[in-house]
């Protein structure tokens, strides 16, 4: 499975419109991610999932992977390009039985241990943070640069960077054998999206950040 996980969207809903939310993503894509997630924390099933088409929608109109937040079976449904777990959602394991091997499955690890688990279940990329507090409603959990290089050094497979990371705060990694960053608020509550994707993927390249898998 190749992909490139460089510049990778993590999308939040909270308080847009439906049509400002799509608009926010395409302007993303054109701008230059690499692939996006859909986490939807709070919809239903069926809102999840009708919300899961249109982003795939736009992401298939740029031939952009599109992951889904936990949800194997919106992931299923929409023949999204994988999903990502989390440490209380189900385990890599079952997802890519669920999934079989032509999809992506992500997860996120915070430690060593959690790391070399979610590889031996079969993980094609870690999601590794958060390395700055966020703004979202996701709970918190710092996670030293430190932490990441040593994950880093253990994997065979990519290692994304997330949490509270924007182009002013990136050097932090300069030297880390991460494979990407994933960023929600610096590109979803950007004034002009397409702008500040493009200058984070600018950001991304000087720092040498980004290898295909």
């Amino acid at each position: 499975m190749n992909f490139d996980c460089s510049l990778y969207l993590v999308t939040d809903s909270t308080g847009l419109e439906e049509k400002e939310f799509l608009r926010r993503v395409e302007e993303a894509c054109v701008g230059g991610v690499t692939l996006v997630q859909l986490r939807e924390k709070e919809r239903s099933g069926r809102e999840y999932l009708n919300l899961a088409m249109k982003v795939k929608e736009i992401t298939d109109k740029y031939n952009i992977p599109l992951i889904i937040d936990d949800r194997i079976d919106i992931a299923m449904a929409t023949d999204a390009a994988g999903v990502h777990v989390g440490q209380s959602d189900i385990n890599v394991r079952y997802a890519r039985k669920l999934l079989g091997e032509d999809k992506i499955v992500g997860a996120t690890a915070k430690t060593i241990e959690q790391a070399e688990e979610a590889v031996s279940e079969g993980a094609d990329y870690l999601g590794v943070g958060a390395i700055y507090p966020t703004t979202t409603k996701v709970t918190t959990v710092i996670t030293e640069v430190s932490t990441l290089n040593n994950i880093c050094e253990v994997v065979d497979i990519p290692v994304v960077a997330i949490g509270g990371l924007n182009e002013n705060n990136c050097d932090v990694l300069i030297g880390s054998k991460i494979s990407g960053i994933a960023v929600v608020s610096a590109i979803m509550k950007a004034k002009d999206i397409k702008e500040a994707t493009k200058r984070l993927k600018e950001k991304v390249n000087s720092i040498k950040i980004g290898k295909m898998y």
